[in-house]
């Protein structure tokens, strides 16, 4: 959405607003290779008062390699021979990948072959944009500058670095004077980034950062036309009548601006929500003037029977649309356009200290993920919403964006899909450098604080009338200090923010805001599934706000794409050796903490494959405990857990870590696990008590429900079995336990499993959980933990699993196709004789050549079957995902052997 409040400077720069992202348009999906750029083609920029017109490419070039002086660079006719053509929003290392400059950097390690030196002197960004009609003011609007760059326009320099720094920051540059009919070039010369040095972003410990830095052009650069009065900062004030929710008042802000040295009149007006309004604004010359229509002087805005904006699940997600005009003597002069959802956001401290999210005063269980862009911020929109739609996929209601914050494409569709956002300055770099003591980040200079300001006042400006968002964390690790809690408050204050503030991700806090309500107490590596219900440390209890058993090891087709075989062995046979797809930190570089639980759990792998199915058994049961176990406790009167968000939802790489789906969207034990443990209505098992529990995720009630618990040897002899009928649970993320399993049976094996199913008033099965466990539990040494991690002294043996029959499972497929979506119909069936169950049975969609189909979201994968059974399970996928084969399934498990069926 394009207008933000910015200071207009003639021929200079402006540190406010923000528009745009921190993307390329650069192909970011799941392809072999990027599709490399055409030459940067000329944008052709339309004379209409009111128009924005992103320029639709660059050329690109290292300075080292350009000797010529910037006034002829940025003059139109310039001959950029051998320079590289680049997206409308690319880093440098973006834009030389899709030129095949390098080799895939997420292969191997053929990142490291990149050479650093390249990305340490400034580079130059060059574009051409014809005009027809000068008689319109023009202007250069832009954000997202990765760190700083001079900007020239015609030859002329109209900013300098120390004034266009910041990746947040946003600028509009008044270039009237310099614009030509036919012609023109902008350039800038984009200087090195160091997120320790300069208010941009990093990777801190998540991926191998990119050698560049992200040093580039990441968001739309603007070129703006308009009549003598400009409308900025147009936004929508909000409130809502809550609890009745029966009636809500809109306030609709922006600021005209006069760009000539004569006194103006210009009318202002505009509808929303079917109220018209208008008004007449005498502006002195350059004077700028806030426009206020509200209730009061418009009834119209008074609304009765609001539609109420809610996150998935809770309700539906209708937005409105606001329309401005400003009219000079008739004529128009400039307008505007946003979106914005009604809805209200609390998150009051609970009485733990807890901060408890309340949407349209209901309370909310965050249940959420970090979210990471393209490790070289190419923006891809349908990969994107893909994304966003697995999360909604998994149950998710919350993304975390620890800085790298999207554009406003991202925004508007977590809007429509109702996912909530929590976007935040990062941490251990200089964002953080000033309060941070010893860490990474360089302390803060004079100099920092105006460009802090600005980046706040952009971000608030570009996120405020988005209803997903519904709070913004100005500190991470580390709270801000006075000065600092006080430039970031001024600049949400002057922007109107409405959503709570919060002083930081962890347990500390700031002057004014005081405490944060969250925690950020791990653990990132790996701990048994039981950890989770323990209300200390990472446990559910409290609001973490970045917490997994860290290892997440993708599938088989992902590992075999992204590592050579000399590294697949490394992988299964060396539990130390360094990882170069895991971390740059030293204290993720090696798996060996997850691989010594895999090994004393279920036994030391026997090879790659072997290694690859325990991990996927290992993910699942310990990301669905981690939900279940903030589900359960969600209710508590005794400290009750109010938010948990899973480190992360994805990766900006191919990665052996921290994700539920990995890089090319396929989907692992991870993902299965957190889909099941967040299912609207969902049966489980907890690990401290033995109790079963039913989670109503749902906004209604359930009753007349039946939940059966069934144990049994891992041959599938029964060894205990109980029905609890009339069963009922209020919606809203209540519990009922209908039943607790004995403390021992008779019988029972060491390792051993347990079936849940949940049935309703119809005898329909809602909800079925499967999980392997041992009478012998994992032992924690709580004493011994670390920031990162509690150590296991002795694990639960689940070894028995091997001793499993081999279980054939037959498929029956059937492919439907319309409008270039596709679903998938299988059914599974227990194809064996005996007793023993087919445990966690993965279906795999794949092409003619076995490969997988992404992204490709399934009703239900990881099944377990008993004898006479069978399931029938959907997956829906955009048709051109087969690359024009026919549809196969490929079926697997712990106990089955692999096949594939056709689908057709």
């Amino acid at each position: 959405m394009f207008p933000r409040p910015a200071r207009r400077l003639p021929m200079t720069a402006a540190l406010i607003a923000l528009v745009g992202s921190l993307t390329t348009g650069a192909w970011a999906g799941p392809r072999d290779t990027a599709e490399p750029h055409r030459p940067a083609r000329i944008t052709h920029v339309p004379s209409a008062a009111g128009t924005s017109t992103p320029l639709t490419g660059y050329a690109v070039q290292s300075t080292a390699k350009v000797g010529d002086s910037a006034a002829d660079v940025s003059s139109p006719g310039y001959p950029a021979r051998d320079w590289y053509p680049a997206g409308p929003r690319s880093t440098v290392l973006a834009a030389l990948l899709a030129n095949g400059v390098y080799a895939d950097p997420f292969h191997s390690t053929d990142q490291q072959k990149i050479p650093r030196a390249d990305f340490e002197v400034p580079w130059w960004y060059r574009a051409d944009f014809t005009v027809r009609d000068t008689r319109q003011r023009t202007s250069l609007d832009f954000s997202g500058v990765v760190s700083a760059a001079d900007v020239y326009v015609n030859g002329r320099q109209v900013a300098k670095a120390a004034e266009v720094t910041g990746a947040y920051t946003h600028h509009e540059l008044d270039i009237t004077p310099l614009v030509r009919s036919g012609t023109n070039t902008v350039a800038f010369r984009i200087r090195p980034n160091d997120p320790l040095k300069d208010l941009t972003m990093g990777w801190i410990d998540w991926i191998q950062p990119p050698p560049d830095q992200n040093m580039g052009i990441v968001r739309d650069v603007l070129v703006r036309r308009g009549g003598p009065v400009a409308l900025r900062d147009a936004h929508v004030v909000t409130k809502l009548a809550v609890p009745k929710l029966d009636t809500a008042d809109l306030t609709v802000k922006a600021r005209a601006r006069n760009d000539t040295d004569a006194p103006v009149t210009a009318e202002v007006g505009g509808s929303v929500a079917g109220t018209a309004f208008r008004t007449t604004v005498s502006l002195a010359a350059h004077e700028t003037r806030t426009v206020t229509f509200s209730p009061a002087g418009t009834p119209g805005l008074h609304l009765t029977d609001p539609k109420v904006w809610w996150p998935a699940g809770m309700g539906g997600q209708p937005l409105y649309d606001l329309d401005l005009t400003a009219t000079v003597a008739g004529t128009t002069s400039d307008s505007a356009h946003e979106t914005f959802g009604i809805r209200d956001v609390q998150a009051p401290l609970d009485s733990h200290g807890a901060r408890q999210y309340r949407i349209n005063g209901r309370r909310l269980l965050i249940k959420g993920g970090g979210w990471s862009p393209d490790e070289f911020l190419r923006w891809d929109p349908a990969y994107v919403e893909d994304r966003l739609k697995y999360a909604r996929d998994l149950g998710l209601n919350t993304l975390r964006l620890e800085g790298h914050l999207e554009p406003d494409e991202f925004f508007g569709l977590a809007d429509r899909y109702g996912l909530l956002t929590l976007p935040g300055w990062e941490c251990c770099d200089k964002w953080e450098g000033q309060v941070n003591g010893g860490e990474k980040g360089n302390r803060w200079t004079e100099a920092d604080y105006p460009v802090a300001r600005a980046s706040m006042a952009a971000e608030a400006a570009r996120l405020r009338d988005h209803p997903s968002v519904i709070s913004f964390l100005i500190g991470s690790d580390f709270a801000p200090d006075a000065r600092i809690e006080k430039t970031y408050l001024d600049a949400l204050e002057s922007a109107d923010w409405s959503t709570p503030v919060v002083s930081s991700a962890s347990d500390r806090s700031s002057p004014r805001l005081g405490s944060s309500g969250m925690k950020m107490t791990g653990p990132y590596d790996w701990v048994p599934p039981g950890y989770w219900y323990a209300k200390r440390e990472g446990g559910a209890t409290g609001f973490n706000s970045e917490t997994s058993a860290g290892p997440s090891i993708p599938t088989l087709d992902t590992l075999r794409r992204m590592m050579t075989p000399a590294e697949l062995d490394t992988l299964w046979k060396d539990p130390d050796a360094r990882q170069y797809h895991r971390s740059p930190s030293p204290v993720f570089g090696t798996l060996k903490i997850y691989d010594d639980a895999l090994a004393g759990r279920y036994g030391a792998p026997t090879g790659l494959t072997d290694y690859v199915r325990k991990a996927q058994l290992a993910q699942y049961e310990n990301v669905r405990a981690q939900f279940e176990a903030y589900g359960r406790n969600a209710t508590d009167q005794d400290r009750p857990a109010t938010g948990v968000i899973h480190w992360m939802f994805n990766s900006g790489w191919t990665s052996l870590h921290w994700q539920l789906t990995d890089r090319y969207l396929d989907q692992n034990g991870s993902y299965y696990g957190a889909k099941k443990a967040n299912e609207p209505l969902h049966i489980q098992y907890s690990y401290d008590d033995r109790s079963v529990v039913v989670v109503n995720n749902r906004p209604a009630g359930a009753e007349g429900l039946t939940a059966r618990a069934t144990l049994f040897d891992p041959d599938g002899t029964q060894r205990y079995d109980r029905t609890v009928t009339g069963v009922a649970v209020d919606g809203g993320g209540a519990h009922r336990t209908p039943l607790t399993l004995p403390s021992s049976v008779s019988g029972l094996a060491r390792t051993y499993l347990l079936r849940l199913v949940l049935t309703d008033a119809d005898g329909r099965e809602v909800s079925r959980n499967v999980y392997w466990l041992s009478t012998r539990p994992d032992t924690l040494d709580w004493n011994g933990t670390t920031w990162y991690h509690t150590p296991t002294t002795s694990y639960a043996d689940m070894k028995g699993l091997a001793s499993m029959t081999r279980v054939p499972v037959t498929a029956t497929a059937t492919t439907r196709a319309s409008d270039g979506t596709a679903t998938t119909t299988v059914t599974l069936r227990h194809g064996g004789g005996g007793r023993t169950p087919a445990l966690l049975t993965d279906v795999h969609l794949v092409d003619e050549h076995g490969k997988p189909v992404l992204p490709v979201r399934w009703s239900d994968n990881e099944v377990s079957l008993w004898p006479g059974e069978s399931v029938t399970l959907t997956a829906t996928y955009r048709t051109a995902g087969l690359r024009g084969s026919a549809p196969a399934v490929r079926i697997s498990g712990w106990n089955t052997p692999e096949r594939t069926v056709p689908a057709a």
